[in-house]
């Protein structure tokens, strides 16, 4: 009895929601509504640019992977991976689904973008935004490249009927290829800059170029020029995906590709006089070309972005959650302020001790400073924060005297990373575990206290400090003698205020081995925390060196019995991190879900 009434209830239920599922509801625009106004396809380009934000400053490679910052969390994605702990199954930042989604995106738009009229759309505009498509569809392969090498290459869209079991990867050389024609293509269409802000975040010939140059540069690195753990890694018809022979050719390719951008003459490092400064400061210039609401440094970068999040993760208690730490690894690697490194004997550095003196440069070190933290160079102050050092994110004395204790409480908001500072180990919600934490692209006009980050500057992904590097390091390696090694080189110190290379490490110059360590030196300090620490020991086969998986901090975890400042203990190295690694790592694995809905991929080597 109960069936016989329930069953024909279901079927009106069922036809009632069926007419009423066939009307097209008033505030929904269909597909070809879509591509009837600029702003409905303004708008699919604006969700086709969204896939570029999966790396401004929380990815893996920007904050906790490398050797150069640690995330404090130990249940966050980052500290699993660096503890071993994914696989295929848990594949931690898998952007291998996300890239195809916006690479679609591109194929959509840019067979759409025709369908807006005229009175709504001029030809020209339309080819722009064709050429910025074109550009994100290479940039989202170049991701795909860097994260997990070969990729299946797609040149036109699918729809959900296509046999997937069709579409291998692609070896090495063809996925680069392709990545090259596509950055060529777009860059037709686009300006060598951009006049208005109002464009500010587009690509241009120059982001082009950039993308075309980092392929160039992955290409002629240890990774995938001639690596031996890659010569089983193949197709499963036998098809070779990396290349199996080592060409130092590829070397000159890289530089000439570095020096395209160069040659543009579209791009120049920032420094504090481009800001209204009366004179040249290292400090300002190298802290400002990431604070500034846009600068010609800046090659590639995104306008919106999580800017309350970074600083909140790295900023100190309280308001900030003191997540986002640096390390000793990355600490000792930044130079003195004479231009040498701390290892050298000439470098004046002390390791103990605290400085009876304040450094002459209003942004160095104070008086009662541990040793350690003196005279070192004008980057160090700019993107490290230390204990004692002042809190940047705070507007007023009183705000400042929030982060002290009270015997500390002067106004000027020391940081306090000893164990029962305000940002210790003592209380809950300090997460700081190495006794440092980020300060690049922490602004003063911020108040974390307050949850108030107001400041406009973009985050950047790629800048032409890192092009002059990318210059002079594939320059090296084909050509050690050249003196355009030192010369780019140089440019970047000479911002930072240090002296040539030349000046005081002559015996570097021409020298291969010597100047690669200097050259990754400087970009594991004037790069920190951008994610090129993370890409260059990945293609350069660095990262599972020992030096590069014991991770190093202060004892935080010294109880300094009420000592504060003066306590001693802190400054101890500790290790902080012993890094899990085995080589499978330098590729991310492809999600075994995407495995399993493309029989004829392979995976990647080890996993």
């Amino acid at each position: 009895m109960i069936k016989r009434i329930i069953f024909p209830l279901l079927a009106i239920g069922f036809a009632s929601c069926t007419k009423y599922l066939d009307k097209q509801p008033d505030n929904l625009l269909t597909d070809e509504m879509v591509w009837q106004t600029k702003a409905g396809a303004e708008g699919y380009l604006a969700n086709t640019y969204s896939h570029i934000y999966l790396h401004d400053g929380g990815d893996f490679a920007t904050m906790g992977a490398a050797d150069e910052s640690s995330v404090s969390i130990g249940t966050t994605n980052v500290r699993q991976m660096v503890a071993g702990n994914w696989s295929p199954g848990a594949a931690y930042f898998n952007y291998w689904g996300n890239m195809y989604t916006g690479i679609r995106k591109t194929f959509v738009f840019e067979a759409n973008i025709g369908k807006v009229p005229s009175q709504q759309m001029s030809d020209d505009l339309k080819a722009q935004y064709i050429s910025e498509v074109r550009f994100l569809r290479g940039y989202y392969y170049f991701y795909l490249l860097r994260q997990f090498g070969p990729f299946v290459i797609v040149k036109e869209e699918m729809s959900r009927n296509d046999d997937y079991d069709q579409y291998p990867r692609g070896s090495f050389e063809e996925c680069a290829a392709y990545i090259n024609e596509l950055m060529d293509a777009a860059a037709v269409g686009l300006p060598a800059r951009w006049e208005s802000a109002a464009n500010n975040g587009r690509p241009t010939k120059g982001a082009c170029l950039t993308i075309k140059a980092k392929v160039a540069q992955l290409a002629a690195s240890e990774l995938w020029n001639g690596n031996p753990a890659f010569a089983t890694f193949k197709n499963k018809d036998g098809k070779q995906l990396a290349p199996l022979t080592n060409d130092p050719e590829r070397w000159r390719i890289a530089a000439e590709a570095a020096k395209a951008v160069i040659d543009l003459e579209a791009y120049k490092l920032f420094t504090n006089l481009d800001n209204g400064g009366n004179s040249f400061n290292p400090y300002e210039s190298v802290r400002d070309v990431h604070l500034t609401a846009w600068n010609d440094e800046i090659i590639f970068g995104v306008v919106n972005w999580n800017r309350w999040g970074f600083t909140k993760c790295a900023s100190p208690a309280p308001g900030g959650y003191a997540m986002y730490c640096a390390t000793q690894n990355l600490v000792d690697a930044f130079s003195m302020k004479n231009g040498r490194t701390i290892n050298d004997a000439a470098s004046q550095y002390v390791e103990n001790g605290f400085a009876g003196s304040a450094q002459a440069e209003s942004w160095g070190h104070r008086m009662g400073d541990w040793n350690m933290y003196a005279n070192r160079e004008p980057r160090f102050y700019a993107f490290i924060n230390y204990n004692r050092r002042p809190v940047v994110a705070a507007r007023t004395a009183d705000e400042r005297n929030l982060y002290s204790s009270s015997g500390n409480a002067d106004g000027t908001g020391r940081t306090e990373l000893y164990y029962t500072g305000a940002s210790g180990q003592r209380w809950a919600g300090s997460n700081n575990l190495t006794g440092y934490l980020v300060q690049k692209r922490i602004s003063s006009t911020s108040s974390i206290y307050w949850d108030q980050v107001p400041h406009l500057a973009p985050f950047i992904f790629f800048r032409y400090a890192e092009i002059l590097l990318d210059y002079a390091e594939a320059l090296n390696e084909y050509q050690p003698s050249n003196p355009d090694i030192v010369k780019y080189l140089n440019l970047v110190r000479e911002r930072a205020g240090l002296p040539g290379i030349e000046t005081v490490y002559p015996a570097a110059v021409g020298n291969r081995e010597e100047m690669r360590r200097h050259i990754l030196r400087e970009r594991q300090v004037e790069l920190c925390f951008e994610g090129d620490r993370y890409w260059t020991l990945s293609r350069r086969l660095l990262a599972g060196k020992p030096e590069n998986t014991a991770i190093y901090g202060m004892d935080v975890n010294a109880n300094d019995d009420g000592l504060g400042f003066s306590f001693t203990g802190f400054y101890t190295r500790k290790l902080y991190q012993q890094r899990y690694w085995r080589d499978k790592m330098y590729l991310f694995p492809i999600a075994q879900n995407d495995m399993e809905r493309a029989r004829a991929l392979v995976q990647n080597p080890g996993w």
